[in-house]
């Protein structure tokens, strides 16, 4: 066992040996208690879906309510998500300077205050820059729980409290959106973001009172600005680490064109009612969630996660053709079901995608967890925040552009992963180095 501060044979810090480390008594505290660690941090990163789905049904209505037009009323999605994403480049430096609780809570409180200013807005401008700002304040939960699960865990364990973690945030997207639909029932689009802020007045009294630190002292960065912009950097340079980032956010492209154009395409264009839609969206979300236990239960520790992975990504690939050929009426006039079909087939893979692109991205970072899923959060809501408005530009009576960003982005996710992370090039030097063959070696 290599002692404190040393590598094991895969050039991670070992999490046996950190329990050593001063501070590392909170860590073993918060391990023992690990389903109630797992609860928050899936509240936490439940936040985001809740905060997107939830909202998802009132689209056409706020298009309506305040008089603007579709692809307007999508950027208050593409505000949030960008929010998101840049928030994280600020937040998880943070967390790697002054700990992860100071960060989370700061950001949680600002967030509540831009959800309730969001229930008030009079106009489509300030509602997209007050999603901007809970975006931006929302970002500080997802980074965190990401860098915790890093804190706490490596290797296949961490792998395995992604999966669990995605059971856990899963159901989020399973409940958001039948709640958007009663609520509209009771009131308009303004009582989403109502409901909303009472969640996160919630979440924010029960990170406060039980998640504690998980970063000690001795572990943080203190360095400003430069050098959170070095680290960075130079995980940037790691091509592998670059090639995860770039597989799961393109992923997150696929996944977030759906979330984004699923209200049009599934009410306005194919004539559903929202309860209809929220539970269609609801299946997909099961999906997503069962088969992300299927790769946390029974695939994990069998199976490799590139293996896994790879397969994820090819399984999006053929989901993502098959919309397209339907929607541009390749197979003449299709309906709802064969549609609902090919879109539970996409997200359901995406349970192989998520979890196992973040596992293998940082498992390379020991020492960086924040800024590493600072890296991997903003590269996937930004490309989902590209994505958001592409969905829309043909307006409101197709689902070809749908299908073709969910094409072009699993594609592209695909290449990366076979492109810059090469598998099975990294499982040959790991059998050399086994081996202690130099002529295998690189």
């Amino acid at each position: 066992m290599p002692e404190r501060g040393g590598q094991d044979t895969q050039g991670h810090i070992s999490t046996t040996a950190d329990a050593q480390a001063p501070g590392a008594v909170v860590t073993a505290a918060v391990r023992r208690t690990s389903l109630l660690v797992t609860l928050v941090l899936g509240g936490l990163t439940a936040l985001p879906p809740l905060s997107m789905d939830m909202y998802l049904p009132a689209l056409p209505e706020v298009t309506g309510a305040l008089r603007s037009p579709a692809a307007t009323v999508q950027l208050t999605l593409t505000a949030c998500l960008a929010g998101m994403a840049l928030g994280q480049l600020v937040v998880g430096p943070m967390s790697d300077k002054w700990g992860r609780r100071r960060p989370l809570l700061t950001g949680m409180v600002v967030y509540v205050l831009a959800t309730a200013v969001c229930a008030f807005a009079p106009n489509v401008e300030l509602l997209i820059g007050f999603r901007l700002l809970q975006g931006l304040a929302g970002a500080a939960g997802i980074v965190i729980a990401r860098a915790v699960v890093r804190d706490l865990y490596d290797g296949v364990e961490m792998a395995r409290f992604f999966s669990t973690l995605m059971l856990i945030s899963g159901v989020a997207p399973v409940v958001a959106p039948l709640i958007g639909g009663q609520v509209l029932r009771l009131t308009d689009w303004r009582g989403v973001f109502a409901v909303l802020t009472v969640i996160g007045v919630l979440l924010t009294a029960v990170v406060w009172k039980w998640l504690h630190e998980t970063l000690p002292a001795d572990r943080r960065h203190s360095g400003g600005v430069g050098e959170a912009l070095r680290t960075m950097g130079g995980l940037l340079k790691d091509r592998v680490f670059t090639g995860y980032m770039l597989a799961g956010g393109l992923a997150f492209a696929a996944l977030f064109a759906y979330i984004s154009a699923s209200p049009f395409v599934v009410q306005d264009i194919y004539g559903a009612s929202p309860q209809t839609f929220s539970l269609l969206f609801g299946l997909n979300s099961v999906g997503l969630v069962v088969v992300g236990q299927i790769n946390g239960k029974l695939l994990i520790g069998r199976v490799s996660l590139d293996k896994a992975l790879g397969f994820g990504l090819a399984v999006i690939t053929l989901a993502a053709t098959a919309l397209l050929l339907m929607t541009s009426g390749v197979f003449g006039e299709v309906g709802l079901a064969p549609i609902a079909a090919g879109l539970f087939v996409l997200m359901s893979a995406m349970g192989l995608a998520m979890p196992n692109t973040n596992a293998q991205a940082l498992m390379r970072t020991p020492n960086a967890a924040g800024s590493a899923s600072a890296l991997l959060g903003t590269s996937s809501f930004l490309v989902g925040a590209v994505a958001s408005p592409l969905v829309g530009i043909a307006g409101e009576v197709t689902a070809v552009p749908m299908a073709v960003v969910q094409l072009a982005s699993a594609v592209a996710a695909l290449l990366c992963f076979l492109l810059l992370c090469r598998p099975w090039q990294r499982r040959n030097e790991s059998l050399a180095a086994a081996s202690g063959d130099p002529a295998r070696q690189k």
